[in-house]
């Protein structure tokens, strides 16, 4: 059995569970999430905790167990308390400002870059346009948003310039050795 798996879920107050024959949705004080469920797992709730089981004792109905039981802790803790990926920009000239439901990337490129920001994301711009925050209720999401921004301007290894994640950390390569 998978040791994820087995773990209980712990549905905190005002947060609400209602699981369907395929599918579970979670409504908290943030929003509501919503998940079909694979047919190899099932999920049952006990008082206030949410246990995830798996249906049959076949080898993927185990692995299943675990992402499942991951997947929906991950939409019970967005409901309530959100997800957050915190960015940086590094470069002369380069910063972001937020325009109405969208930010606006200065690069380096010949003109700047718009990126629509899709429903349930939203972004704070802070310290000059050099720092951003992207928040939202769907883990997945707020992290496939951030590598897209990411990938606008990846760090190049050099200088460090570009997008990066606030806690990453860039290996730097050394440039050319000294000419003679």
């Amino acid at each position: 059995m998978s040791r994820i798996g087995k773990q209980p879920i712990n549905v905190p107050s005002g947060v609400t569970v209602n699981i369907g024959k395929t599918s579970i949705s979670v409504k908290g004080p943030k929003g509501n999430l919503e998940r079909v469920l694979p047919p190899n797992v099932e999920v049952l709730q006990e008082n206030s905790n949410l246990i995830v089981k798996p249906v049959g004792s076949e080898k993927r109905a185990r692995a299943y167990q675990g992402l499942t039981r991951s997947l929906v802790n991950n939409m019970v803790t967005g409901v309530s308390t959100g997800f957050q990926k915190k960015l940086q920009i590094e470069g002369v000239g380069y910063r972001v400002a937020l325009q109405g439901k969208s930010l606006v990337f200065h690069l380096g490129y010949s003109s700047p870059v718009d990126f629509p920001l899709p429903e349930g994301i939203s972004a704070d711009v802070e310290d000059k346009g050099l720092v951003f925050t992207i928040n939202g209720i769907d883990k997945e999401l707020v992290g496939q948003i951030s590598s897209t921004i990411r990938e606008l301007r990846a760090p190049e290894p050099y200088k460090g310039k570009g997008i990066r994640y606030a806690n990453e950390q860039i290996r730097r390569k050394a440039g050319k050795a000294g000419v003679k």
